[in-house]
This record gives C-alpha cells, sequence and structure tokens, in this order.
C-alpha cells in the first residue's frame, strides 16, 4: 500500500508522518524504517525506529530513490512500513514522475509487505484523480 501525506510546508506533514511510525512502532512487530532528507527528527522518532538521511546516498532521482528504497526492503525483510519525509528537497517529485513511481513502489509494497507512506509539498489537485484513496491532506490551520 502506497499513501501520500500531502499539503504545504507547514501544513503538519512531518509531525504526522512521525506520529504515524511512532505509533507504529508501539503496536508492533515490525520494523518501520524512517526516510528523510536530514537528521533533524533523530529525537523525535523512537529510538527503535531506523532513521536514515538519504541526502547522505547520493539520491537526486525518482529512479535512485526506488533502488534505494528496494535496497533496504531487500536487506530486511521485517520492514513493515516505511515513511519517507522532506525527499522533494532532493528528488524531483511531480506529475511528469509520480505515476511511474508509485507504480513501481506499489509493487515493491506488495512483494515484501511494507507499506509507504510519502510526505510531499503538493495539493490533492497536484496528483492524479486515480489518487484520491491514496491520499490524507493536511492544511495549514489559521
Amino acid at each position: 500500500m502506497i499513501k501520500f501525506v500531502v499539503g504545504p510546508s507547514g501544513s503538519g506533514k512531518t509531525k504526522w508522518l512521525i506520529e504515524q511510525a511512532n505509533e507504529e512502532k508501539k503496536k508492533g512487530n515490525e520494523n518501520i524504517v524512517f526516510i528523510d532528507s536530514d537528521d533533524e527528527h533523530i529525537f523525535t522518532l523512537d529510538y527503535g525506529v531506523r532513521l536514515v538521511n538519504a541526502s547522505e546516498y547520493f539520491i537526486n532521482s525518482s529512479e535512485k530513490l526506488l533502488g534505494f528504497i528496494a535496497g533496504i526492503l531487500a536487506r530486511d525483510y521485517d520492514i513493515g512500513k516505511i515513511y519517507i519525509d522532506g525527499i522533494y528537497d532532493i528528488v524531483e517529485i511531480s506529475k511528469n514522475n509520480i505515476d511511474e513511481l508509485t507504480s513501481d513502489l506499489e509493487r515493491l509494497s506488495q512483494k515484501y509487505d511494507a507499506d509507504i507512506y510519502f510526505g510531499l509539498n503538493l495539493q490533492k489537485t497536484d496528483l492524479p484523480d486515480d489518487f484520491e484513496e491514496r491520499v490524507t491532506e493536511l492544511k495549514i490551520e489559521g
């Protein structure tokens, strides 16, 4: 399962993803990975959640991101959830490549039985119409 958490900067996507990762870690037996573009949230995440700073691995395209995620899943068959935040700082994710990336991620998700949650600085309307069930949209309160 691939899910997108979308909204403008400051809408709470990172907070939502961290809370979900921490809650899932408390619940179960699966390993959880949190991929980010920096180490800023190292003390916010549960110590049992594996934080990976993607910017340290020369990831600068959706193809490299896909290979990176595949490598993580190949290394640890007990991963149940992957949360991806801030990756749009180092990889372009747009209408031009999101269909193919999602299709490839969905195949990985099914093969390794791991859910992938993807935070993006986009609006729901920026995504293809058939993504409706995959999207949680957050808005800036105020």
